[in-house]
């Protein structure tokens, strides 16, 4: 009887897929960070105007538009800093294989093991190609910005120069790219502080005159002309912004 309680005890059993679908209705559903799109933080801008007017809306979405773009292109050249940085580091490993006397498809499969993206793709990429004998430069055209890793391949597939010291020194050049634009951004950073301080200005200029008395917020949001100088100050403020973030960037590319 024992034997047969036991049985029917392991049938209903519920498997390894069963039990993380329970685990995860015990937990509830797992909610995702909603990431505010720009037509999102633009009518966000527009609303938070509108106790100013028709021009303090327009001016509203016209900063949020200036700010999100700012903050947009930082992002990316800190993305493109750390993806610079993850192929750096994954051609060192894939040079450690291949001077360890690995073959390019094992010693590429075990460094994208331990690296990160982007390198990883590219990685894979050239063990896969690498594995069937299939032209690697070709199949790193597909990435761009393995362009230089894909001329060197062909320099060591057409000259005979060793694969490992073509890539080691594309790996020395990635460092030393990475290194300087990272130094750059790091001493832009007091520009771009002081950007933003001169285009906060206005505004202490504004919070001033309310404190002296002066009414500069009836003016600005009760008549015409104070709505269009709102409008025409904060587009100026905004050229400001997107001159100032251009010239930072251009220093560092």
């Amino acid at each position: 009887m024992s034997l047969l309680l036991l049985a029917a005890a392991l049938l209903v059993l519920p498997s390894a897929e069963a039990r993380r679908r329970l685990v995860g209705l015990r937990r509830g559903p797992r909610w995702k960070p909603v990431r505010p799109t720009r037509p999102l933080v633009v009518l966000a801008g527009a609303a938070l105007g509108i106790p100013a007017g028709v021009g303090g809306a327009v001016a509203g979405a016209l900063l949020a538009a200036t700010v999100w773009r700012t903050y947009r292109e930082t992002a990316g050249q800190r993305h493109r800093l750390a993806a610079s940085a993850a192929r750096a580091d994954g051609l060192k490993a894939f040079v450690a294989e291949l001077r360890a006397g690995a073959h390019p498809a094992k010693a590429a499969l075990g460094a994208a093991e331990d690296a990160e993206p982007p390198a990883t793709e590219v990685l894979r990429a050239i063990a896969a190609t690498s594995a069937r004998g299939g032209d690697v430069g070709a199949a790193l055209v597909d990435f761009p910005d393995a362009h230089q890793l894909a001329r060197a391949w062909r320099l060591s597939a057409v000259h005979g120069v060793p694969l490992a010291d073509v890539l080691d020194a594309v790996r020395r050049d990635l460092d030393r790219r990475t290194a300087f634009a990272g130094q750059v951004h790091a001493r832009m950073a007091g520009p771009r502080a002081g950007a933003a301080v001169l285009a906060g200005l206005p505004l202490f200029g504004v919070v001033l005159g309310e404190l002296g008395g002066a009414g500069p917020l009836a003016v600005l949001t009760g008549t015409t002309p104070g709505q269009v100088l709102l409008l025409v100050g904060v587009a100026l403020v905004c050229a400001g912004l997107r001159w100032s973030g251009r010239l930072t960037r251009e220093v560092i590319a």
